[in-house]
């Protein structure tokens, strides 16, 4: 079955029909650091609920994004890794990071903080 044509008015519309909304780029930010748990996304983004983080990494899934990694073992254990497509967003990702940086200092002049987990404060910002 042939797929209709898709019209964008820019190709940022296609990336964001992919990664837009408030959580897949925080979620996949998290990932371009190696694989994670549900536990783990619910400590990472606390105000994430359960339901829309399901919703959101099945989306990502659908789209080649990321990969649902399933151990038939009990208790289940479940993990989430970017596939390479999905690893073809990490620089993208760590600007827009670094971008929020530039900004929260520029719009809060040092009033707005990152909590402490956040990654790439241990990672090279050149």
């Amino acid at each position: 079955m042939t797929q209709p044509e898709k019209i964008y008015n820019t190709a940022v519309e296609a990336t964001l029909e992919v990664i837009g909304g408030k959580w897949k780029p925080v979620i996949l930010f998290h990932l371009t650091f190696g694989k994670k748990r549900n536990s783990e996304f619910k400590t990472l983004i606390p105000a994430i609920t359960q339901k829309v983080l399901t919703q959101q990494l099945r989306e990502l899934e659908e789209e080649g994004i990321i990969l649902r990694i399933s151990y038939n073992q009990v208790p289940p254990k479940v993990e989430y890794e970017l596939t390479d497509y999905g690893m073809s967003l990490k620089d993208l990702l760590h600007h827009m990071c670094r971008w929020g940086e530039g900004h929260m200092e520029r719009k809060y002049e040092g009033k707005a903080v990152v909590r402490a987990n956040d990654p790439l404060e241990s990672v090279n910002h050149t």
